[in-house]
């Protein structure tokens, strides 16, 4: 068994409005592929779900504009391999990459994404059930294996 360290996530951001959830879903999955900031750096796995977080519209209120920036979310858990990783530092390194990777992709929307470790009862507890299911493909067997007991 590959020693590994599993840590409930909640990743934020502002989207553009007219960005896609499952394309958000993949970059988040695909930018958590390897970690750390020393070359090689070390394998991960995430799995979760993403949806938007958009502010709900009371019937005497107007729609968003057509140009604001819209709100997603993910609830999820990483998989990061390998023995003497901290949770600390494991969400930094995720951090940094799901910044540059959003940043790259959607330019700057104003603020960083926001990435927290949370309880692993949140992640159950809070994702909609309507959410979009998403995860790295083509991880390591054992990283997938660990954090699918976590769905």
């Amino acid at each position: 068994m590959l020693d590994s360290l599993i840590v409930p996530l909640f990743v934020t951001t502002d989207l553009p409005p007219e960005a896609e959830l499952a394309e958000f879903g993949e970059l988040l999955t695909e930018t958590t592929r390897v970690l750390g900031r020393d070359e090689p750096g070390y394998e991960a796995f995430l799995a979760g779900k993403v949806f938007w977080l958009d502010r709900p519209v009371l019937p005497e209120q107007l729609p968003p504009a057509e140009g604001e920036l819209r709100f997603a979310g993910m609830l999820g858990y990483l998989a990061a391999s390998g023995a003497g990783h901290t949770t600390r530092e494991v969400v930094g390194d995720v951090r940094r990459a799901i910044g540059a990777a959003v940043t790259s992709r959607y330019g700057d929307v104003g603020v960083a994404p926001a990435v927290f470790a949370i309880r692993d009862q949140d992640v159950r507890e809070r994702t909609p059930e309507n959410a979009l299911y998403v995860d790295t493909r083509d991880a390591a067997a054992e990283l997938v294996s660990a954090t699918k007991s976590y769905l």
